[in-house]
């Protein structure tokens, strides 16, 4: 599939072959989900490179491998899409061609995405593993910054950022914290950022 874009059928079977129960909690084989995320991955990464491509969002749209991934996204029940999107967020880590990828890949899922649930599971993602005492991984710290601050994305206009005052302030405090933790230090003091 990912060479020619065929057999068709490959993308609606791949729900039921990452499937191994239907028992609520343990329905996915997470081996197969990761292997497969990281394994689509890296050959997209390759096929980016053999085109002498810059690695960007319009880079890696379009393309076998970005179907692969944005069908699962849309065809996976809240919970495969969780642990799909834990499976990419897991491979955001420090700087380099496989993080960059992997958040491009991430961003273009919550840009792209035709429901808002979607969206919202990419930010649980993220905010869960952000959330969490520091070091953060560098990819996810860039991941969620742009998130944030690039207005193509509408973050702050969704519904699920103001859905409770609780979670709102959730939102900013940690908006602010990654911005403060991704500021040059000058003179071993960090620079504040307004989040505004």
């Amino acid at each position: 599939y990912l060479k020619n874009r065929t057999p068709v059928s490959f993308l609606s079977e791949l729900r039921t072959n990452l499937q191994v129960s239907n028992e609520p909690g343990m329905r996915y084989n997470i081996s197969m989900i990761n292997a497969l995320v990281m394994f689509v991955g890296t050959q997209a990464i390759q096929y980016i490179r053999g085109k002498n491509s810059n690695l960007n969002m319009s880079s890696i749209a379009h393309s076998s491998h970005m179907d692969i991934f944005q069908n699962l996204a849309a065809d996976l029940d809240t919970e495969g899409r969780y642990l799909f999107l834990n499976c990419i967020a897991n491979q955001m880590r420090y700087p380099n061609s496989h993080t960059h990828y992997f958040s491009c890949l991430l961003l273009n899922l919550f840009g792209e995405a035709n429901t808002e649930a979607i969206q919202e599971q990419i930010t649980r993602v993220l905010l869960e593993r952000l959330i969490v005492n520091r070091p953060h991984p560098w990819g996810l710290l860039i991941t969620f910054i742009e998130l944030i601050k690039n207005p193509t994305f509408k973050f702050w206009t969704h519904e699920f950022v103001h859905c409770a005052p609780e979670i709102q302030k959730l939102f900013e405090s940690v908006a602010k914290s990654c911005m403060v933790a991704s500021q040059p230090r000058m003179d071993g003091v960090e620079q504040p950022i307004s989040t505004e």
